[in-house]
């Protein structure tokens, strides 16, 4: 029994190592090209989310990594960090599906009212995070509690 898994050990490193070889980005992001590899591969792995589970997982964590501690997400970062959690998560969902304010007149109403909510000068109310929720297919939680890290949509 000893002997098999060691034998066992050996292809799981081998294979390993030749993963990482071939994609190191998937447990470490180290620049520009590497993450838009890891959304890529992350693109084609969703297809079929059951059968990639775990390196969905890996690969998330490699992803979250680098939104959070790469330069060119600090200024959208600190100002994620700055804001109410309703709003932080309409910002979102406003880059996140290229959205104008009058595309959300249906679920908020108008255009002013749209940028007031994204200012701070007016809330969110309880029919707007119902509205929204329903369109995005969104738990309105997410409006009172987001975890600011982790608010990027996946279309």
């Amino acid at each position: 029994m000893q002997r098999r898994l060691i034998d066992g050990f050996a292809t799981v490193k081998s294979k390993a190592k030749a993963l990482f070889e071939e994609a190191g980005f998937i447990t470490e992001i180290r620049n520009d090209a590497d993450y838009e590899n890891a959304l890529a591969l992350m693109d084609e792995l969703i297809e079929d989310y059951d059968e990639h589970r775990a390196l969905i997982a890996v690969l998330a964590n490699s992803i979250e990594e680098w939104e959070n501690t790469a330069p060119e997400f600090a200024a959208f970062n600190q100002q994620l960090a700055q804001l109410d959690d309703g709003v932080a998560v309409l910002r979102t969902l406003i880059d996140q599906y290229q959205l104008k304010a009058d595309d959300l007149k249906d679920e908020i109403g108008s255009k002013s009212l749209v940028s007031m909510i994204l200012n701070g000068s007016r809330k969110l109310t309880r029919e707007h995070i119902q509205a929204l929720s329903l369109r995005f297919g969104l738990n309105p939680a997410i409006f009172f509690q987001a975890p600011k890290h982790q608010l990027q949509v996946v279309a």
